[in-house]
């Protein structure tokens, strides 16, 4: 596989995993005991470590990837054990 290819699929992994990470011990100002800030959303993040959150999102999803890699080589799961657990779509008029 060509290294522009891994690099993509391992984007696609990042971005995915850092919608998993975020959410992920956010506490609202009320959850923390401490008061809004005028105008704030009461659903607005006290403090919110975005270098901590793209550290864990780096190191889950090269975990992910990882696993990916191991497959494509080892062939853990191939397309043709896919195909044998989902159905193929019935196609009109063939």
């Amino acid at each position: 596989m060509a290294w522009y290819s891994l690099l993509a699929i391992y984007l696609l992994f990042w971005v995915f995993t850092l919608f998993l990470v975020l959410p992920h011990g956010i506490r609202t100002s009320a959850e923390a005991g401490e008061p809004e800030v005028p105008g704030q959303a009461q659903s607005a993040p006290h403090r919110l470590s975005m270098p901590r959150k793209l550290v864990w999102t780096t190191l889950i999803s090269a975990g992910f990837f990882g696993l990916f890699l191991l497959n494509w080589e080892m062939e853990w799961i191939t397309r043709a054990d896919l195909e044998a657990v989902i159905p193929h779509p019935k196609v009109p008029g063939a």
